[in-house]
């Protein structure tokens, strides 16, 4: 971050809740919606998937200063919302069929999403919607557009359809000291391929503008997002392949055996992709 604050031709792809754009926070910030049909902005300021949106938006693309990390507020955010806003002040998160997440990785990509920010979790798709699900993250892979998923918080181990397919960078939540926590998942696939990152008392936007304190995969996954797109931003020329392979530690992670994942470490990302 001490770097740059990214650059607008690296492109976020948020599939989340929509954002309050008229956040003061966000003001000057790069955002821009899949199409002009589809909404990006919050119409419910109260609901849930608002929420969150904002939230994690607020993680990627808030001003520097803000009470909220502002990893990547010189980046594009494409937001792409998945969770729709209902007519009531929820306290959960909207359900989302994996048919809806599939269609948005590839209206994402397909809008110019160099990496997606995915928090949605599915544990037993059909296999009609699994296969859906696969496709379009293999869609996503043959683009070369890196795709970032929360690990889940429901405290199991094992694999869901999207943390378990190759390309796929999942992520846990660990404490301020580095320990996983309870309700994070954990399994072969994302100790593996994966990472973990801060998502104990993160502090980022509120919608209705009094910052919130959040914390789980959801919150930690786009520590590591923002790490992918500042180092795109640094790197322009390097390939999804060498940018993937530099964040999750290339040879090593070959080797790992542990269903916990290590620590991001963005630095040694950004030593060894500028080796």
């Amino acid at each position: 971050m001490k770097l740059g604050e990214g650059s607008t031709e690296v492109v976020i792809g948020l599939l989340d809740g929509p954002v309050a754009m008229a956040h003061p926070d966000l003001a000057g910030t790069s955002i821009r919606r899949v199409s002009k049909d589809m909404g990006s902005k919050c119409l419910q300021v109260s609901s849930a998937a608002c929420r969150h949106g904002s939230f994690v938006g607020g993680i990627l693309s808030a001003r520097r200063g803000s009470v909220a990390p502002a990893i990547c507020p010189g980046c594009t955010l494409l937001v792409r919302p998945i969770f729709q806003e209902s007519n009531r002040d929820e306290r959960t998160m909207p359900s989302v069929p994996p048919e809806e997440v599939a269609r948005a990785i590839i209206e994402a990509v397909d809008a110019g999403a160099r990496v997606l920010n995915l928090s949605a979790a599915f544990d037993q798709p059909s296999i009609r919607s699994e296969r859906q699900l696969r496709e379009a993250l293999d869609y996503a892979t043959r683009r070369g557009t890196i795709v970032v998923a929360a690990a889940g918080n429901q405290g199991t181990l094992g694999s869901s359809a999207i943390t378990r397919h190759p390309w796929i960078i999942p992520v846990g939540a660990c404490d301020p000291q580095g320990r996983p926590l309870g309700e994070t998942n954990l399994g072969g696939s994302i100790g593996k391929r994966g990472l973990m990152a801060p998502g104990e008392g993160v502090t980022s936007l509120g919608a209705e503008g009094k910052p919130l304190t959040w914390g789980g995969t959801s919150v930690a996954a786009p520590f590591v997002t923002g790490t992918v797109a500042l180092l795109w931003s640094e790197f322009p020329d390097a390939s999804a392949t060498e940018v993937k392979s530099a964040v999750t530690g290339g040879a090593y992670a070959k080797r790992r055996t542990s269903v916990v994942p290590p620590l991001l470490d963005a630095r040694a990302a950004y030593a060894a992709i500028g080796r």
